[in-house]
């Protein structure tokens, strides 16, 4: 798409009001100036030549003195008159130039429209804002405005944006789980928040108790199925696995290999959890695991009482809503959004898999910026499975992870080799450690 300034401007049709507050500027400016024209031409004036002397007669000069004392102080009244009406011609002048430059910046925005093709109308103009606080109510903010949180992508795709935005307010809200989740890796996320209801299950059923729900198979009727190929979990556990069609293989089957994932380490690529943990000596309570598939990971670590937080996306399949019926936290973010936590917060940060060569340079070098911001000093990173080419490993990614700053604890380098050596495929796990100082 191109940029802001590719969208044509609309010409003014009428008079702007900023004209006619410059007619108004220039009509105060030279009456300041008839002002100072007629007090400096008044019968009042000083006469600057100095008086003549006569030096033998007193009397006439302490007359002559007291004259010229006379027109010294009428003439420093009118100057004092004369600068106190230079001061509000200043006052009023300032005003103005300030109304004017509002003017100005409400033309401009109404012609480049804020970066929108096309003026907003309905429920999105309405989400987006902003919004007038209400009177009486200063907080600090810096503004009497609120403005709701938009992708500023957004605004590249007001078409489509419209049309999520297309629904009968307080009604059932679309069933655009896909739509909306492209405009996210467009980047227009955050998306704007709607007034509908998402659909509810038909037959809803509650979850299963804690903590048997950690390694459940959520009920079927727990969720809608309207964006999904399967219609229920079984079909999503046995669905035959076609190359390149889906992102988590085999993870909703929570009898497979999810169950021993973690478990075991081998001194190579495959880390263990308790070891992991053995590192911080129990300090390890609160992280985040970006993209982790169905919650497996997060599943291992709250058997050890640390609260994990997953991101994940709801691509081939009901991602979100699994992670939550089995009792676990799930994050609707893709991987390229801003982590929403403060900084030097939490222990640890895990990532299998997702966080690998097929993210562009750029953007992986501010996503691990952005773990290492969110990451308390001394606080975990755990690269599992990060996927790269031989060639890439020490040209790109070595460098990269110098260049972020973070602590080597381990660090596991091998060939990926279910796809054959020819390939020239790596795996790298490392445990890094933000430093302390």
């Amino acid at each position: 798409m191109g940029s802001m300034d590719d969208y044509p401007r609309k010409p003014s049709q009428s008079q702007s009001p900023t004209r006619s507050k410059l007619k108004i500027l220039l009509v105060l400016v030279l009456t300041n100036l008839l002002s100072i024209y007629l007090f400096s031409g008044s019968s009042g004036r000083i006469n600057w030549l100095p008086p003549a002397t006569h030096l033998w007669d007193s009397g006439a000069l302490l007359r002559e003195l007291n004259e010229t004392q006379g027109l010294l102080s009428a003439s420093q009244a009118e100057v004092m008159l004369l600068s106190r009406r230079l001061s509000t011609t200043n006052t009023l002048l300032e005003t103005l130039l300030t109304d004017v430059g509002k003017a100005r910046r409400d033309e401009a925005a109404e012609q480049d429209l804020e970066g929108w093709a096309h003026q907003l109308t309905g429920e999105l103009k309405l989400a987006v804002g902003p919004h007038k606080l209400p009177l009486g109510y200063t907080p600090n903010l810096g503004s009497d405005e609120l403005y709701p949180t938009l992708g500023t992508a957004c605004r590249r795709y007001q078409e489509e944006l419209t049309q999520y935005m297309s629904y009968a307010v307080g009604g059932e809200c679309p069933s655009d789980e896909a739509f909306a989740q492209r405009l996210m890796l467009k980047g227009c996320e955050p998306l704007p928040r709607r007034r509908c209801h998402p659909k509810s299950p038909v037959g809803y059923v509650e979850p299963t108790p804690f903590p048997e729900s950690l390694w459940s198979i959520p009920p079927d009727a727990s969720i809608t199925w309207d964006a999904y190929t399967c219609k229920n979990y079984a079909c999503l556990v046995h669905r035959k696995m076609e190359k390149g069609t889906y992102d988590c293989k085999d993870c909703f089957d929570l009898s497979g290999r999810e169950k021993d994932r973690w478990l075991y380490d081998n001194g190579e690529l495959d880390y263990g959890i308790d070891e992991v943990l053995e590192a911080k000596h129990g300090s390890v309570r609160i992280g985040l695991d970006i993209g982790g598939g169905t919650g497996s990971f997060a599943a291992r670590m709250r058997e050890r009482n640390v609260t994990i937080v997953t991101s994940s996306m709801n691509f081939d399949g009901p991602f979100n809503n699994f992670i939550a019926s089995r009792g676990l936290l799930p994050l609707h973010i893709s991987v390229a959004h801003r982590l929403p936590f403060f900084d030097n917060t939490l222990d640890i940060v895990h990532s299998m898999h997702v966080l690998s060569n097929w993210i562009p340079d750029a953007m992986l070098e501010f996503a691990l910026f952005d773990i290492h911001r969110v990451l308390r000093p001394g606080g975990l990173f755990w690269l599992d499975h990060f996927f790269c080419l031989g060639t890439q490993l020490n040209a790109t990614y070595v460098p990269m992870f110098q260049r972020i700053g973070f602590k080597k604890l381990r660090w596991s380098a091998g060939r990926k080799l279910d796809r054959g050596l020819d390939k020239n495929e790596w795996y790298l796990s490392a445990l890094l450690e933000k430093p302390t100082t």
